[in-house]
Parts: structure tokens; sequence; C-alpha cells
């Protein structure tokens, strides 16, 4: 018999999609709720969800943390951050007001716990207090646990989750674990994580949070290739040329200059975020969508990543480190500034990678991946250069010259898909001229704001591991750039800052695709 659900009285929006099933009863604790995660990203994305009414009755978020605080307190701290983002406005998080009573239906299922994660005694705590929200909530005894720490902990708190019992499953039990990124440094300590949380859990427990994944675009790639006889025999060599992805951030590292001197824009966003973009896009057809499927060709693409020899290091992918500039207006500091970063800093904060994929689909076709901080505009997007018409048709025409056919898939901050291709300008002479077709899904479909990890944290709950890492594509990601990182450990930088703030990058980058005859989609 179905739990009856104890749904906020919010006026529903009319959709075009079909109603999700509402989540099974659950516990959710996060750990590190104090911090800005919790505060930016997971707690928006559950207020987004009990608007879409996809969260259970039988739902209860429990935080712990060091900070020292009570539920009241907590509960405030986040709905002050709430009403901030809403007055401030540009971030991931977007709303016009805060609705009251979805935001009471959620708080009234908060609680706050204050504990050491080094210590057993607030794991000991923790599963007190979730046998008492199964009995007095009616949780169901299942249990999400969301690693919202730094990544040093992420060993360490699986292993006492294990120990005190709390992630033991039963038949009608489940136990789940979200960890976020950065999912180890290099490639050994990839390994070595791996290993060590699998001693405590089954890779069908463990949920690696990439929360580029939640957006709607790159979850309709599969959609748009594979449901449409349009597109997908046109997805191969013989009809692209190559193939940019780009995910440039106006955002400089802020005051996590500890952090990014040890990670740098390589770690941080390639092996993660940029791969699953790149799988995303150039994986062979799963027999299925179920998470397996899917995920074993996604790993087939990292898998087949050309290994890059030294001496390609160096010529096929371009670092670089911001200056001083503009962006967006705004005068920013250089990043060898920034708090907590060295005056003689060598970490990189863009990078641009010319690849190849030897397989069948995609031999000899470039992939050109760039991203960094302090850039021109917020911009992530996939754009597909085809193949170039031959001229000869048009000799003795007024056209000087064939325009590229391109496939933009935007990820972000405009989500949508355009097509940009040639046509006859109006008149008696045969003249070209480019012409967009633009679909924008703000403008087509009736859908929710969204921070993107409302999907993710639903599949979470639902057990739904497609859009997460499996083991096998985390390794196959660090392996792809560990020659790169011991190039670069022995080839120091000997010209950084190399780009303004506010620009669109090095000029080695515009160089790495001049070099082949070809050029950067601008980023405006």
């Amino acid at each position: 018999m179905a739990a009856r659900q104890d749904k906020p009285a919010i006026a529903r929006k009319n959709s075009r999609e079909g109603q999700a099933p509402v989540a099974p009863p659950c516990a959710m604790v996060v750990f590190g709720a104090a911090g800005d995660l919790t505060r930016r990203l997971v707690v928006p994305a559950l207020y987004n969800l009990v608007k879409a009414h996809r969260l259970p009755a039988g739902f209860q978020l429990v935080g712990v943390d060091r900070a020292t605080r009570s539920t009241g307190q907590w509960q405030k701290d986040l709905g002050d951050a709430m009403q901030g983002f809403v007055a401030k406005g540009g971030g991931e998080f977007s709303a016009d007001h805060i609705d009251a009573k979805a935001w009471q239906w959620l708080t009234s299922r908060m609680t706050y716990l204050q504990g050491d994660l080094t210590t057993p005694d607030i794991y000991n705590r923790i599963g007190q207090h979730l046998a008492g929200l199964e009995k007095t909530a009616d949780t169901g005894g299942n249990h999400l646990f969301y690693l919202a720490v730094a990544d040093r902990f992420f060993g360490p708190v699986v292993a006492a989750l294990g120990a005190a019992g709390l992630v033991t499953e039963t038949e009608d039990k489940w136990r789940r674990v979200v960890i976020e990124k950065p999912f180890g440094h290099d490639l050994a300590s990839a390994r070595l994580l791996n290993a060590s949380i699998l001693k405590t859990l089954n890779e069908r427990q463990i949920y690696r949070m990439d929360h580029f994944l939640g957006k709607e675009t790159v979850q309709n790639i599969m959609a748009l290739r594979f449901a449409n006889g349009l597109f997908e025999p046109l997805w191969n060599r013989q009809h692209i040329d190559h193939v940019q992805i780009t995910a440039a951030e106006t955002v400089g590292v802020e005051h996590r200059g500890k952090f990014y001197e040890i990670t740098g824009a390589l770690r941080d966003m390639v092996p993660n975020h940029i791969f699953q973009l790149l799988a995303m896009t150039a994986m062979e057809p799963p027999i299925s969508f179920d998470a397996d499927a899917v995920r074993d060709k996604k790993a087939e693409v990292i898998e087949a990543i050309r290994p890059i020899a030294p001496q390609r290091a160096l010529r096929d992918v371009v670092r670089g480190q911001y200056d001083s500039g503009t962006v967006l207006g705004q005068p920013a500091r250089a990043y060898r500034q920034e708090p907590d970063v060295a005056a003689s800093s060598t970490t990189e904060t863009f990078i641009a990678w010319k690849l190849q994929i030897d397989n069948w689909r995609w031999a000899g076709v470039p992939f050109y991946l760039r991203t960094g901080k302090y850039l021109k505009q917020r911009w992530t997007e996939i754009a597909i250069r085809f193949h170039q018409a031959p001229f000869t048709l048009f000799r003795g025409t007024n056209v000087e010259r064939m325009n590229p056919n391109w496939m933009i898939l935007r990820i972000q901050p405009d989500e949508g898909i355009a097509l940009e291709f040639a046509a006859k300008r109006p008149g008696p002479t045969v003249t070209l001229d480019n012409v967009r077709m633009d679909f924008g899904y703000k403008t087509y479909f009736d859908i929710a704001p969204s921070t993107g990890y409302e999907t993710l944290l639903y599949d979470c709950m639902m057990g739904d591991a497609t859009l997460f890492q499996r083991a096998d594509n985390i390794e196959a990601g660090w392996a792809a750039v560990q020659p790169i990182l011991d190039t670069w450990a022995s080839h120091p930088p000997g010209e950084f800052p190399n780009y303004a703030a506010g620009s669109s990058g090095p000029a080695a980058a515009d160089e790495l695709l001049a070099r082949d005859g070809r050029a950067w989609r601008p980023l405006d």
C-alpha cells in the first residue's frame, strides 16, 4: 500500500512532461552541513524538489558538521542564504521569491547534529538519530549519505560509516553514499580512493557526483542523437570536421586559493566535467538506458583517448594563468594576487587540449577542449563543426567562400540547441549568408528553475546511477590526463601570467587551432 504523501499546498504549473513518481521515504544525511556546497546547491535543489512534489512525506534531512549551532540556527542560516540568493540573483539558484509553505515543509524535516567526523561518537549518534526517525518520521529505514566535505575525508567517513554499521543494507532498506569531486588528484590517488571505499561499499551503493550531468542539455544529448533518425547517421568522422567543448567561467578562484593551488584547472575540470561532456557526445549507442549499459559506453570513449607523449603534451595542451583585467565591467586582480596563492605560483587557471579518440567512429576527428577562470563570458557549450560542402558548384557566382555548418549544444547559461547553416540571401544574385535555427528550453518547455542538482539528488533516492560515474570511468579519466600532469611537473611554465582577466584566454590557445586552419568559436 502506497504511503500517503503530505504535499505542501503549492500552485502547480502546467507542463508538457510526464509527472515523475515521488521518491521513496528516506533520511538524507549531509556531512558538511554548514558549508558552502550545502547552502548554495544541495538545499536549494531540495527546495526545488519540494516545489516539484518529488519528495515523500517520509523525508528527513539531517545536517552534520563541526560548527556549533542548534537545529533552529541551521534552519535560519539556510533560510537567510536562500533569501540572499533571491535578492542577489545570477547564481545557480534562480527564483523571484521563496515559497513560504514549501520552505516550511522542508525545514520542518531538518535536524542538525554537531560533531567531529574523525571520532566514532558522531557516527553512533547519527545511527541512534536515524533509528529514531525511522520510528517517528516513517523514513522506511532508507539512508542517503551525502559527503559535502573536503576530499581528504571521503575515505575516512566511508570507513567510519561502515564501522558503525550505517551502510549495511537489508532486503528492504537501502544505503547509498554520494561523493563529490575531486575524486582523487591523480591516477594513483583515484585508484587508492576507489579501493578504499570499495572495502566498505558495493559499487551500486556509490554515487560519484558530477553536477554538469544534471543539466537538461547534457541529458538531452542522448535523446538528440539516438531518438532522431536525422542526426545519428551524421554523427561520425565522415561528416564531422571537429568538435569544440568549452566551459568558460567569469569567476576567479574567489576564496579557494588553498584548494586551487594544489588542484589547478586541469585537475578541477577535465577528468570529470569536461570528460563527461566528451563521453556523452562521442559514445556509441547503448543497448538500453540502463545505468550500466550507458556507463559502459561512456567508459569506452574515455579509454579510447589517444595516449599523449611528453612532446605532444607540450605541443597539444595549452595552460594559462590569468593576470589582472576587467571582467563583466568590474576590475579583477591577477591570480597571483589572490588570497592564499603564492606570489610566483605556476598553477594553471586555463587549459586547452587537442585530443584524438582512437575508434572507428572518430578516427581523425580532433576534439578541442578548453576551460578557464576569469574569461570573457560564462559559457559552456559543445560545438560540432560539420565538413564543408564542395565549392565547385558556386564558381562563377558571388559566393567567395562556403559557410560552415555548426550544431551548438548550449549547457549554460541559456540551455538549448542551435543549428547554423547557409541560405541564399534575397535578390537576383547567388549570395550566401549564415542563418540560425535556435531551440531554447526556457522558451519551448514550461520548466521550473534548476540548479542542476535536482535530477541528481532525485536519481540517488530512486537508485538510478545512469548520470553518475563508475570506478572504471573515474580511473580512465585520470589515466588520460596523468601524462600531462607528469610532463608539466618536469616542465614548469615560464610565461605566467599569460592572459588578461576578461579575455578569451592565452594566445597559445588560439594558435593551437590555427595550426590546423581552425578557430575557436567566440565567447559571446
